[in-house]
């Protein structure tokens, strides 16, 4: 869309092209990663990491591992 825009072409044209609404897209423009996408992708990463450590263990063992790293989670999400 910057680089569009930078061209010439009006955010607004753009937006309206390819279906998408103008206060979604400035919103993002504002904060492009919410605070829950942020925790959800740091939950992953303690889930990975522990899973790299031990790979033959499963869901439970994982749980035990990010809730002792201090990460509020349910065993079903894990």
């Amino acid at each position: 869309m910057r680089d569009l825009a930078a061209s010439g072409i009006p955010a607004e044209v753009s937006l309206q092209m390819l279906g998408l609404g103008r206060s979604p897209y400035y919103r993002w423009r504002v904060a492009p990663v919410t605070e829950s996408e942020l925790r959800e992708a740091y939950l992953a990463n303690a889930i990975f990491d522990a899973h790299r450590d031990d790979p033959e263990f499963g869901y439970r063992f994982l749980f035990d591992e990010v809730t002792d790293a201090g990460y509020a989670v349910t065993e079903r999400t894990v």
